[in-house]
């Protein structure tokens, strides 16, 4: 039997990626744009740089993706596509496009959740996962902790109430003058430093059975105390603060991770997102799930950022379970789960 073909289209923030995956778990390319030195000096995503971007990126990376895996359009079986959540400028490229490819041979066309898209990366490289399962994906959007009863089928049993955890590690390395993107310099210092310093930890939220985090304080608590130093002329020991802001933000992921762990059965837990690469969180997630006797799966570092193999992945699973979608699906910036 051939293998079953589909071409991923990703462009929902500030990477473009054009990937081409065999049967849902075999990468024959994964081709990514970045623009990170284009919105560095910005000290973040610009919406419109982006959009314009990512039209000047996606033929190009199209071709070099096709070339790549070896195969034309007419071997493609399936485009799947990055529709929500995301910038509307960029997700409307992407969406275009694939839209374009579709029609010109009659394919079918799967718009793709993103952050379905981030949990179905981990099946890329550990294609034998199954349900019951926890998933943590952590990104510079997004912060969410689902429970997955089936492939397709999921539960969400808590989101950031404001800023996502990535977010935050972008706007503590901005004040710090550690530049864009932020996460992976605090993650590097954080090493150096020792993390006693004591800032605010969110102990509950509304509900102390809640699964829900909150980022926003501990941002704020963070900038002020970097200020304040600032302006009393006191050094600012820039990998303490690193380290300190780190440990509890991850304290705070991993706090609400073992309380789903103990209320609901799972085989295993999954990472996923662009901080699903930090080191510290990897570290207390494994000590967490080998204390717990479960299994620890999180993609390497090259798919836990953006890319359009996690896309194909998606597509391959959902167009299998729920067939395709239709062609007048249009960019939604704000979807859910």
């Amino acid at each position: 039997m051939s293998d079953f073909i589909t071409l991923g289209i990703e462009s929902s923030c500030d990477d473009t990626s054009v990937a081409v995956v065999a049967n849902g778990t075999k990468i024959l390319s994964n081709q990514i744009s970045s623009q990170l030195d284009e919105h560095a000096r910005f000290g973040g995503v610009v919406p419109e740089l982006a959009a314009r971007c990512h039209l000047e990126s996606l033929v190009p990376l199209y071709r070099r993706a096709m070339e790549e895996a070896g195969i034309t359009l007419d071997q493609v079986d399936l485009v799947a596509v990055t529709y929500g959540p995301g910038l509307v400028g960029s997700l409307l490229v992407g969406l275009s496009f694939a839209k374009g490819l579709a029609l010109s041979r009659g394919l079918p066309l799967v718009g793709v959740n993103h952050i379905e898209g981030h949990i179905y990366a981990n099946l890329l490289e550990h294609p034998e996962i199954e349900p019951p399962l926890l998933c943590l994906t952590v990104s510079g959007g997004h912060t969410d902790l689902l429970y997955i009863e089936a492939w397709g089928r999921y539960r969400i049993l808590g989101r950031t109430l404001d800023d996502a955890a990535g977010e935050a590690f972008d706007k503590v390395a901005r004040v710090l003058g550690l530049g864009y993107p932020g996460g992976p310099v605090i993650d590097r210092l954080a090493r150096e430093g020792k993390p006693d310093i004591e800032f605010p930890q969110v102990k509950s939220l509304a509900d102390p059975d809640s699964y829900h985090f909150s980022f926003s304080g501990l941002k704020t608590a963070v900038i002020n105390w970097i200020h304040r130093h600032k302006q009393t002329g006191e050094p600012v020991d820039v990998p303490q603060v690193a380290a300190s802001f780190q440990a509890n933000l991850v304290n705070q992921l991993v706090r609400q991770l073992e309380k789903a762990i103990r209320a609901f059965p799972v085989r295993a837990v999954l990472l996923s997102g662009g901080v699903a690469s930090n080191s510290l969180l990897r570290q207390r997630c494994a000590e967490l799930t080998h204390k717990e006797g479960l299994a620890l799966y999180y993609p390497s570092p090259r798919l836990c950022t953006d890319n359009a193999a996690m896309i194909a992945a998606a597509g391959y699973y959902n167009y299998h379970s729920r067939g395709k979608s239709s062609l007048r699906i249009t960019a939604d910036p704000n979807l859910k789960l």
